[in-house]
């Protein structure tokens, strides 16, 4: 193998410090006292669904077409998958090389592409996704054994170490049974655990070094079975306790007259589900709902819960009554999720003249005429209208008198290319990201996170061997550096249209125009286990219409 490239979810500095035992990192510690090993800066939003299409094309969410886990078409909503990706990823070019790849658990790389070697997707495929070569999977799973995309149904404290380890043992072996299948002089793997853990199991440093363990383990076998001329790992963002405040943007953007509401279902709705500190309900089918099977009973109290919505009691004012009452657990039991949703007010996209529709993408959208289905602002009125929101974002103090927000930017600061018109109008990057983003309306501005940790800007990047000339040091690298810096180990033209420059440590190779990417027709995600594994993970808010 030329060229092994690593993906380690949200590693960084701050949580290796952090591990109990620093042998849980030795095989990455050796990479880096052979060669460099620096923070890497990320893009915005740092987050999985499009930090990783940065990573892995070179360039900023305005030109590959990712701004998070949700595509939107208007108002309507849909998982991303990769054919939303517009950008070229580096085993397609080095496909134009006469490079074989191999590609095993790469987020948003569902439904795969034809290039020479073998892909098994990661993040938001479904549980049993179309891969490359067809029927590749089947022959992973029967070399490997199980091997899973998500978890089934949540983890459990006891049994999450041998879950995770599972989890990262099967990307390392499915990785070197394709390795050794298709001879790959690139190679991609990535793991997602070192992200999952501290999502479900924020602090927990005993859980977290295992995980870790486990991924170095992987890696050190990876490298003695491929033997790669040059490694290159890195992370797409860190993560961190988030010690800020939850700032409900789109409850601050009622107060100041930009977002209508609606409690009648004309507008969308949004929640999180199994969150501290608020009404929380069961299914109706969950045994354990106390409506279970009564669907005349559950029907009547949702109309009556919608009646008393639009009289102004809605789930929020519910939410903070019965928790001011020490009551949310009894009643999170007999509550079913219907009745809630039938009393959430929402905010009504259409009449609203900016909102937030999903935190992940930190910013606002406006709604303009003849760009959204029912836009209310003119065109003529839409650099006026983006100054006030933005001299209103800029102005907002936690209740300690911090700022929220580091940066309020037009889009154009962080987004540019054809896909730009996608994103949000104005971006919002929370102050050291201490500030968490929820899109809920719950009657106040601030309130505890309900994520006790969160993305930060800042991971990881490491790399050695015969392409590393550790004394060239490695610069100010940014996520949109590591492409090209691959495509300099790899001794192939990087694309003109990245926005990274292959680092210091590199001998860099020349630019090349590439024909542009073939569009393909889009195709829905349509698997609602993605969907609940993304929320369960904070990445979504659960997003239905009625």
């Amino acid at each position: 193998m030329n060229t092994l490239l690593v993906g380690v979810d949200a590693a960084c500095w701050p949580v290796v410090e952090r591990l109990p035992d620093r042998s849980a990192v030795s095989t990455i510690d050796r990479l880096g006292n052979r060669g460099v090993a620096a923070p890497l800066e990320s893009a915005i939003p740092p987050w999985t669904a499009s930090a990783w299409p940065s990573l892995y094309t070179g360039t900023n969410p305005g030109k590959h077409g990712v701004f998070g886990f949700l595509r939107f078409d208007g108002y309507d909503w849909d998982v991303v998958n990769a054919t939303d990706l517009c950008a070229r990823p580096l085993w397609e070019l080095a496909d134009r090389h006469g490079l074989t790849s191999v590609v095993v658990n790469a987020p948003v790389t569902h439904p795969p592409r034809s290039f020479d070697g073998a892909l098994v997707p990661g993040y938001t495929a479904p549980e049993d996704p179309e891969c490359h070569p067809p029927g590749v999977l089947d022959a992973v799973r029967d070399h490997v054994g199980d091997y899973r995309l998500y978890s089934e149904g949540e983890v459990d404290r006891e049994s999450a170490a041998d879950d995770y380890r599972a989890f990262v043992r099967s990307r390392g072996a499915a990785f070197r049974y394709l390795a050794d299948r298709f001879d790959p002089e690139f190679g991609f793997v990535q793991f997602q655990q070192t992200d999952t853990v501290c999502h479900e199991f924020p602090g927990d440093d005993d859980l977290l070094g295992a995980v870790y363990d486990a991924v170095d383990d992987e890696i050190a076998a990876i490298l003695d079975a491929c033997d790669p001329d040059t490694v290159i790992l890195a992370s797409d963002h860190g993560i961190g306790p988030c010690e800020g405040r939850e700032f409900r943007v789109n409850e601050f953007l009622r107060e100041e007259g930009f977002v209508e509401t609606a409690t009648d279902g004309d507008g969308m709705p949004t929640w999180v589900s199994i969150r501290e500190g608020r009404l929380r309900g069961v299914g109706n089918g969950d045994e354990e709902g106390g409506f279970s099977g009564i669907s005349g009973v559950s029907g009547a109290l949702a109309s009556a819960m919608g009646l008393a919505a639009r009289a102004g009691f809605t789930t929020q004012r519910a939410a903070r009554l019965v928790d001011a009452l020490g009551l949310t657990e009894p009643v999170s039991r007999i509550v079913p999720d219907d009745l809630q949703r039938a009393g959430t007010e929402r905010v009504d996209f259409p009449a609203s003249v900016a909102y937030v529709r999903d935190p992940i993408e930190l910013g606002v959208r406006i709604n303009l005429v003849g760009r959204d289905p029912e836009g209310v602002v003119d065109p003529d009125e839409y650099e006026s209208v983006r100054a006030d929101l933005i001299d209103a974002l800029e102005s907002v103090r936690t209740p300690d008198g911090d700022p929220v927000f580091e940066e309020v930017a037009p889009r154009e600061a962080h987004f540019h290319g054809p896909e730009a018109e996608r994103a949000v109008d104005v971006v919002t990057v929370p102050a050291d990201f201490d500030q968490s983003l929820v899109a809920q309306l719950y009657g106040e501005r601030f309130g505890e996170p309900t994520e006790p940790w969160t993305h930060k800007r800042t991971g990881l990047v490491v790399a050695a061997g015969d392409a590393v000339d550790a004394e060239a040091g490695v610069g100010d690298p940014h996520l949109f550096d590591v492409a090209p810096t691959v495509c300099a180990a790899l001794g192939i033209p990087r694309s003109d249209r990245m926005d990274g420059r292959p680092l210091p440590f590199v001998e860099p190779t020349d630019e090349r125009r590439y024909p542009p990417r073939e569009a393909r027709e889009r195709v829905g995600t349509e698997d609602e286990g993605v969907t609940e594994t993304l929320a369960d993970l904070g990445y979504v808010e659960r997003v239905q219409d009625d």
